[in-house]
């Protein structure tokens, strides 16, 4: 797999990027930059080089099956001219705008580029064809390009036309493609998760969130590969009823039940649920919070964070580990009363001599950053989504594949 490291020749030729820049916006202003941060050292490299950027990424949801006025209200949201403004900040030098997605306009600015300049182009998204991975707005795109470097990790398990379609024409045309510094460190992160080696044993997955829906092929995948695998959040509670116990009022999948039990009696003691439970009457408006059996829940009462028990327990078989996976917190962190499961992992991981420690993005990445964890991970992905497909394929993704 080419990396933009060797892309030696690019100078004077045009690098088409696919970056994330899927960043927060409030009223036009973005509310954390660490996505575009990301993409820096990607496209400083190219700058150096000599090349002519066309910078390309998704911001938001646009639904196109919407009312007209809608889809248009969507576009205005979504707007990419912020991301431009702030990236300009970022690299300390103008950043030219597209605010279109084809057309003479695009072309003509593409045309106009010189050595080391950068044209961010509209959001992708304006155009329909792209989560199709539309054939013609792939080709539309990939004429433009000389070369094409993959650093939007967090699109990678997306085969849209602007992560898939267009480096599937290029390569047929005997174009490079490479992947940047950001995809590159975040492959090499998660392939060590996948392809476990004996010294990087014991292997412990801690996962949390929701639903077990969302996560049966991961803890599919990590049953396969794990030592132990350590569960927590909404998503115990389905587990935990499964086992005959009584989950109060807390979510619960009942149409995963036979799974849960399939599963538990596959990992043979390798799974390890909550022991107890931080519950309270409601999950917004409450007034009673009470500590209770993670087995035996109150009725009028749901589990909203894994108790001191359960943490001390966790925290002890992590202590043992060489290797962690995370991707789910341990209840509603967002709350100061059931932050204590969530910050407990934190800091077990922590305390974990010479190990090997992943932070799987999404919410994990929002908790870590959010209670001043984040150095302490030896990586912390930027793609919640993309880390847990790329766990549950076995390394592959359609936007990573599509480069090799």
């Amino acid at each position: 797999m080419l990396t933009v490291k060797d892309l030696k020749d690019v100078k004077g030729k045009v690098v088409v990027v696919r970056v994330d820049f899927n960043v927060p916006l409030k009223g036009g202003e973005i509310r954390d930059d660490n996505r575009i941060v990301a993409a820096l050292p990607t496209i400083n490299d190219l700058i150096g080089k000599g090349a002519k950027l066309v910078l390309m990424s998704h911001l938001g949801k646009i639904k196109h099956k919407e009312a007209p006025e809608v889809v248009e209200e969507a576009k205005k949201k979504n707007n990419m001219a912020p991301v431009a403004k702030r990236l300009s900040e970022l690299l300390g030098k103008g950043v030219h705008f597209c605010p279109v997605t084809r057309g003479d306009e695009l072309t003509n600015m593409v045309k106009s580029l010189k050595n080391g300049e950068v044209l961010l182009m509209q959001n992708t998204r304006y155009e329909k064809g792209e989560e199709k991975n539309d054939s013609e707005l792939a080709s539309i795109w990939a004429s433009f390009a000389d070369a094409y470097v993959m650093d939007a990790f967090g699109s990678a398990h997306r085969a849209h036309a602007s992560t898939y379609g267009v480096p599937s024409i290029l390569k047929e045309q005997g174009k490079p493609v490479a992947v940047g510094y950001l995809v590159e460190k975040e492959v090499a992160a998660l392939t060590r998760c996948v392809d476990v080696q004996e010294a990087d044993r014991p292997y412990v997955a801690v996962l949390g969130g929701l639903k077990v829906s969302d996560k049966i092929k991961v803890i599919d995948s990590l049953l396969k590969k794990c030592d132990k695998i350590l569960i927590g959040g909404a998503m115990a509670f389905t587990f935990l009823k499964a086992l005959g116990g009584k989950t109060g009022d807390s979510p619960v999948e009942d149409s995963q039940l036979e799974y849960a039990k399939n599963c538990l009696k596959m990992a043979n003691g390798r799974i390890v649920l909550p022991v107890d439970t931080k519950a309270a009457n409601g999950f917004d408006n409450w007034d009673k919070i009470v500590q209770c059996k993670s087995d035996n829940i109150p009725e009028g009462f749901q589990g909203l964070d894994i108790g001191p028990r359960t943490a001390a327990m966790f925290t002890k078989e992590l202590s043992k580990a060489k290797m962690v996976f995370w991707n789910g917190p341990m209840g509603v962190f967002e709350q100061d009363e059931f932050q204590a499961g969530t910050i407990a992992i934190c800091s077990a991981v922590a305390e974990i001599p010479n190990s090997f420690t992943v932070c799987g993005g999404g919410d994990s990445a929002a908790a870590i950053k959010q209670f001043g964890f984040t150095d302490v991970f030896s990586h912390v992905s930027t793609g919640g989504g993309a880390s847990l497909e790329m766990i549950e394929n076995d390394g592959h993704l359609p936007g990573i594949d599509i480069i090799r």
